[in-house]
């Protein structure tokens, strides 16, 4: 099936699912700018709709009912699509503060958070498009890795492979110590098991056999990334 098919079995499904204030709220908040995203952005990237869920429901740090445009569950990350348009966002200043707020709280609870223009997306999509491609590259073989049942890297391993990836495959142990709030042998450890299983690379600097930091030598597109 093509986009608008795939689409509406997608939607569909999501509006026999809910009731109540969950289910006004998909009918209200899946409108222009998620749609536009969703068809221009999502489909030509990702081509399905497993696991992508519109207007999702989370608390916030008050135990209010939030919900995100739209959010994508692959393996164990959690990635937050919002889409920002000026007229919503930009003139009222409390609303725009507390959606900046949200933000930090969803990132706070572990969720990757993306903001995207819907006048960017409008009038620039191959940029939005392209950018996402390099964002989500780790996660883009989630469905081969959801298939699979065995799970041979933990969290913390997975975690330092996307941290390796985003500094240009380096990690520094003391660096990602301090980034993912883990102790310094905690990161070594698990970085000799990376190595171990060949994901990683030890490199040192001069004569002494002190490791400097670890290399990324995996693919960026690897099912064992999610």
């Amino acid at each position: 099936m093509g986009f608008t098919e795939e689409h509406d079995h997608w939607l569909s499904n999501h509006l026999k699912r809910r009731k109540g204030e969950r289910l006004d709220a998909l009918k209200r908040g899946h409108s222009y700018g998620n749609r536009l995203f969703v068809e221009y952005v999502w489909w030509p990237l990702v081509g399905y709709f497993q696991g992508l869920h519109p207007e999702y429901e989370v608390k916030d740090w008050r135990g209010r009912s939030y919900f995100i445009d739209l959010l994508w569950k692959v393996g164990s990350s959690r990635i937050a699509f919002e889409i920002m348009d000026y007229g919503s966002h930009g003139t009222d200043r409390s609303k725009y503060r507390m959606d900046l707020n949200r933000g930090l709280f969803l990132q706070s609870q572990d969720y990757m958070v993306l903001y995207i223009s819907l006048d960017e997306m409008k009038d620039n999509p191959p940029f939005v498009l392209s950018t996402m491609r390099n964002v989500l590259a780790p996660y883009l073989s989630a469905g081969t890795a959801n298939k699979r049942k065995d799970k041979s890297y933990s969290r913390i391993e997975r975690d330092l492979m996307r941290l390796a990836i985003r500094n240009h495959r380096v990690l520094r142990p003391g660096d990602a110590a301090r980034e993912l709030e883990l102790h310094n042998t905690t990161v070594i450890k698990y970085s000799r098991m990376l190595v171990d299983k060949g994901k990683f690379r030890p490199v040192a600097r001069g004569v002494s056999p002190r490791v400097t930091y670890y290399e990324y030598i995996g693919t960026i597109q690897s099912p064992d990334l999610v």
